[in-house]
């Protein structure tokens, strides 16, 4: 099933919706991974420097891990493209316009935007105002 592409739809029909913990990016050596499942991770990407996890506040806590900053995650309903033109533009144009950074991360289905804990409510209400200005 193949995603849409087209950005007033996309836009149309974004519908963000807050998730309800609280995540971390954390850095690990390849070869020193934490003892997880694949269900104690919500994204990994490896870089030259090391392999970024996303996880859970509480999991990086308990296997004590480090981080920086707390974000929560708001996951775009609408099921995109992956070739599709523009919406990241708009969504981030959106947020810097409210000062709010963004770490966006492009799935097969949706788009999951990592925002700063604190500006997640503020965020959904940014990019649900993208719904009706289109």
């Amino acid at each position: 099933m193949s995603g849409e592409d087209a950005l007033s739809t996309l836009l149309h029909n974004l519908m963000p919706v807050l998730d309800t913990p609280t995540y971390v990016f954390v850095t690990v050596d390849p070869t020193d991974m934490p003892d997880c499942r694949v269900d104690d991770i919500k994204g990994m990407f490896r870089e030259r420097e090391g392999t970024t996890l996303i996880v859970q506040q509480e999991y990086a806590d308990k296997h004590q891990l480090s981080y920086e900053g707390t974000f929560r995650c708001i996951t775009c309903e609408v099921h995109s493209s992956l070739e599709a033109v523009g919406m990241t533009a708009a969504m981030s144009a959106v947020l810097t316009h409210e000062g709010i950074s963004a770490n966006v991360v492009a799935a097969y289905y949706h788009d999951h935007i990592f925002v700063p804990a604190h500006r997640a409510d503020d965020a959904v209400a940014a990019l649900a105002s993208l719904q009706v200005e289109r």
